[in-house]
């Protein structure tokens, strides 16, 4: 199992940006695929991006490819979220999470261990 801990979220004018930024413990290497998701009130977790285990391979939500970058350290057993041109639709609790396994999916269900989340507002 591995622990993760998110950190980097508050709030943001329209437009602005924020880093984001996940340390994972425990039975942590690069065969870990690395997600961001996020959930809206009233709305169900979806993704944001993920990323290989090795970094070679990324994936993005349409809504935010473009806008945001997913990257890791794996020296540093780090994951972080990059995001640029931040709209009010953004705005969520923004969730680290990681899967025993090198390859990245979108689907949450796929990930086995997961972050307490981080709060982003963006503002108009």
């Amino acid at each position: 199992q591995v622990q993760l801990v998110e950190s980097g979220g508050g709030l943001v004018q329209a437009g602005g940006s924020l880093r984001l930024s996940c340390v994972a413990s425990g039975r942590t290497s690069s065969g870990y695929a690395m997600g961001w998701f996020r959930q809206a009130p009233g709305k169900e977790r979806e993704i944001v991006a993920a990323i290989s285990g090795s970094g070679s391979g990324t994936l993005y939500a349409d809504s935010v490819n473009g806008r945001f970058t997913i990257s890791r350290d794996n020296a540093k057993n780090m994951a972080y979220l990059q995001m640029d041109s931040l709209k009010p639709e953004d705005t969520a609790v923004y969730y680290c999470a990681a899967r025993g396994s090198p390859n990245a999916f979108r689907a949450a269900g796929m990930y086995d261990s997961w972050g307490q989340g981080t709060q982003v507002t963006v503002s108009t």
